[in-house]
C-alpha cells in the first residue's frame, strides 16, 4: 500500500439528520479544515438536502473550525435501484427478514464508495459517518464490523489508507444530544433541534420539542425517546 500525506482535513458525510449534524461539529472541533459530502438519492425525506447549506452555516459558527467545500452527489439511480419505503411511497413498517422497510441495501457501503474516491481525489484519508449502532434500527450496515470492513475494503481498493471515524458508534441517542451540548453547549443543541431533520416523512411543518417532525415514523420515535431521556437524566 502506498503511503499517503498525513491529511488535516476530513471529509463529513452530512445528511442533515441529528447524527450526522453532531458528527460536523465533532469534526470541526478536531481538524483543521472539515469538507462535507451529501447524497440525493431519491429519499422521501428530500427536505434534508434543503437543511444541509443552513446547517454546515450554523454549526460551523457555533462550534468555530474550518468549514471547506461541500458537494450533492446525485444517486437517485441507485436509490431506484434499492427501493425501499424511504425512496418511494411505501408504507414505513417492519418487513418479514426482520428489517425494517425503510432498510435501503447497500445504503452506507455506496455513501462511503462514493465518499472515498471523492476524497481520494482531494488527497482526504479521514471520512466521517454518524453511523451508530447502540440505536441502529436493524441496518446491517450501520454495525462497526460492516464499518471495519469498508475501511478495509477502501484502503485497499484506493491503495491508500482511509480511515472511517464513526463518533456516535457506541452512544445512544440521548448520549449522542449530550455530545453536542459538551461540544457547543445550548447554542448547538439548539440548531440541530432547529435545523436538522430526521423525520421519514419529510414533515417540516409540525414542532415538537425536539425539532421537526411527523412525530409517528420510527426516526422521529428515536430521536424523541433519546430526548426525553437527556433531558430527564443527563442533561448539565
Amino acid at each position: 500500500m502506498h503511503s499517503a500525506p498525513v491529511s488535516r482535513t476530513a471529509l463529513v458525510l452530512l445528511s442533515a439528520g441529528q447524527d450526522s449534524a453532531t458528527c460536523l461539529a465533532w469534526a470541526l472541533t478536531r481538524f483543521e479544515q472539515v469538507e462535507t459530502i451529501g447524497f440525493a438519492y431519491g429519499q422521501r425525506h428530500a427536505i434534508e438536502l434543503t437543511q444541509r447549506p443552513v446547517l454546515r452555516e450554523m454549526i460551523a459558527g457555533k462550534v468555530g473550525g474550518s468549514m471547506g467545500d461541500d458537494i450533492v452527489v446525485d444517486l437517485r439511480g441507485y436509490g431506484a435501484l434499492a427501493e425501499s419505503a424511504l425512496t418511494s411511497a411505501r408504507a414505513v413498517e417492519w418487513e418479514n427478514d426482520g428489517l425494517p422497510a425503510t432498510f435501503v441495501p447497500g445504503r452506507n457501503l455506496v455513501f462511503f464508495t462514493v465518499a472515498a474516491a471523492h476524497a481520494y481525489r482531494r488527497g482526504v484519508s479521514t471520512l466521517v459517518g454518524g453511523m451508530c449502532e447502540t440505536d441502529y434500527s436493524g441496518y446491517p450496515d450501520c454495525r462497526r464490523e460492516t464499518i471495519d470492513a469498508m475501511q478495509r475494503t477502501l484502503s485497499l481498493g484506493l491503495d491508500a489508507p482511509i480511515a472511517i471515524e464513526t463518533p456516535l458508534m457506541h452512544l445512544t441517542k440521548a448520549q449522542t444530544w449530550a455530545l453536542a451540548h459538551e461540544l457547543g453547549g445550548d447554542g448547538l443543541v439548539a440548531t440541530i433541534v432547529e435545523h436538522s431533520h430526521t423525520c421519514y416523512e419529510g414533515d417540516r411543518i409540525h414542532r415538537q420539542e425536539w425539532g421537526y417532525g411527523c412525530n409517528a415514523c420510527a426516526a422521529c420515535e428515536l430521536r424523541a425517546k433519546g430526548w426525553r431521556e437527556w433531558i430527564a437524566g443527563e442533561r448539565p
